[in-house]
């Protein structure tokens, strides 16, 4: 947890979670899975909590609203389904805004390609360990399989990696992703559709929710600018001064959030 406090739920204290941000206008930055969809054995099957899709639309109508995501941007954008809405897939990578679409690194397509036929040639063929190519990733879960595989799992992603010298890895909740090595992230993300919403005297103030490590990339771009609120269920080490619990809280949050700036 962060050195100075731990974290606070952030239903019980919505006043001073909404004191940072003094006199500048809101923003609000949201994880897509484990965040605003519970996390499911399959991350095909996942879908929004209840009542969440009315929450975002209802938020997006009075303050500035981005979903970034792991997932590509054509899959959230796609799941979420809210108009008016800033979405950003790809940890960031892909950002689509009413301007088009931004790309990072289009460059790195090929080398993920090759490494997702590595992959797909060198992984335990065991049930439960699913391939999942993205436009600018490819991920390796094992969410349903047997922990026995998980070594071997992580020795075929390592040496893998190895070969593209030019890709990373990201490790989230049982789930190893390579993506471009490339100086770019959520928090780059984040700070980099902040300053597009600039359009008045002050930047805007910004509230990011997610689950994950990757979004822990974000809680600590913002800066004095923002602050990060983590999901989860079991209490670990994380940037945010905030928790909630599951994407329930989230959506209940977002209703609060809506009511309080007039919607």
């Amino acid at each position: 947890m962060r050195d100075d406090a731990a974290p606070r739920w952030a239903l019980g204290a919505l006043p001073e979670l909404l004191h940072g941000a003094g006199g500048r206008p809101l923003a609000v930055f949201l994880d897509f899975d484990g965040t605003l969809a519970p996390i499911v054995p399959h991350h095909a099957d996942a879908v929004l909590a209840l009542g969440a899709r009315e929450a975002v639309a209802a938020l997006a109508r009075v303050v500035p609203v981005a979903v970034v995501s792991g997932r590509d941007l054509a899959d959230v954008r796609a799941r979420v389904g809210v108009d008016g809405v800033v979405y950003a897939g790809s940890h960031g990578l892909e950002i689509e805004t009413p301007d088009g679409v931004h790309e990072v690194a289009p460059e790195a397509r090929a080398v993920l390609a090759a490494a997702t036929a590595d992959l797909q040639a060198a992984l335990p063929h065991e049930s439960g360990v699913l391939l999942e190519t993205k436009r600018y990733g490819v991920a390796v879960h094992w969410r349903m399989a047997d922990p026995s595989v998980v070594p071997a799992v992580r020795r075929v992603v390592a040496a893998v990696l190895a070969r593209h010298p030019s890709l990373r890895l990201y490790e989230g909740r049982k789930v190893l992703e390579l993506q471009p090595d490339v100086v770019w992230d959520k928090g780059h993300a984040v700070r980099h559709l902040l300053q597009a919403a600039h359009t008045g005297a002050a930047l805007p103030w910004a509230i990011y929710a997610g689950d994950d490590r990757t979004d822990e990339d974000a809680f600590r771009a913002l800066g004095a600018d923002g602050t990060g609120i983590v999901v989860w269920d079991t209490p670990r080490a994380t940037s945010a001064a905030w928790w909630l619990r599951d994407p329930g809280e989230v959506t209940e949050l977002l209703r609060r959030l809506s009511v309080s700036r007039g919607g």
